[in-house]
């Protein structure tokens, strides 16, 4: 990658981007220069990281709640268009959990192979609930803030899932979606100290986070997903 200006960006490689973080040079990888290049290259958005703006809240929901620790994005993706094809998502009454986990343990097509669903029956019992949920109660869209508050309320909804849900529902930037991959990333260049942990110290994090993408000049949207996902391709 070749050290050319950054037309968003006019930093220098010595400049401090938030204080503590130094801008470095964009062939350093994962300095800030590194990932202001990144977002420059891939332009509006990323793709394979966020749903489609528009789609039900119930389908992106559910992609949040089948997904997450030791659940890879392919079988995420293969268990969410099992259940979309049954009709789970817009169904009423909605499934029952039993049904739901029925469907979640046969196993799943991913890559040409045969592969088994981890925790099918925990994640059916959340999705039985949270679609119920989100049908008696909707939760605010006003306020993306209070959108994910609402949404950490159910059970196995964290402040990452939260957060993903509300990008990718309400296509806001005022969340950020953190977790192991970005964490590490920003841990790297200093942004984050070493002793934080997810879930426990989000909020701080994602006030770091959101504040860094700013003085790059760039989405928070598209900065954290191609965190995750270059991270996600160089550290496994």
């Amino acid at each position: 990658m070749e050290s050319t200006p950054l037309p968003h960006c006019r930093l220098s490689p010595e400049d401090e981007v938030v204080p503590g973080v130094i801008f470095g040079r964009q062939e350093w990888v994962a300095s800030p220069a590194f990932w202001a290049a990144m977002v420059e290259l891939e332009g509006g958005e990323v793709e394979d990281y966020v749903s489609p703006l528009g789609t039900p809240l119930a389908d992106d929901l559910a992609f949040c709640v089948l997904g997450g620790y030791g659940i890879k994005m392919e079988v995420n993706r293969a268990a969410w268009l099992r259940l979309h094809e049954a009709g789970v998502f817009t169904r009423d009454p909605v499934p029952g959990a039993d049904e739901i986990e029925e469907l979640l343990g046969t196993p799943l097509e991913v890559g040409g192979r045969l592969q088994r669903y981890r925790f099918p029956r925990q994640r059916a019992h959340r999705l039985n609930i949270a679609l119920n949920a989100i049908r008696t109660k909707p939760p605010s869209a006003d306020d993306p803030l209070k959108f994910r508050e609402q949404l950490m309320e159910l059970p196995g909804i964290g402040p990452k899932t939260a957060s993903w849900i509300a990008r990718n529902w309400l296509g806001s930037d005022d969340v950020a979606i953190l977790d192991v991959h970005v964490l590490r990333a920003g841990t790297m260049i200093g942004l984050f100290p070493e002793n934080c942990r997810l879930p426990k110290d989000y909020e701080f994090l994602e006030r770091r986070f959101l504040a860094f993408a700013s003085a790059l000049n760039v989405k928070a949207s598209v900065l954290d997903a191609i965190m995750w996902r270059e991270m996600r391709i160089l550290f496994g």
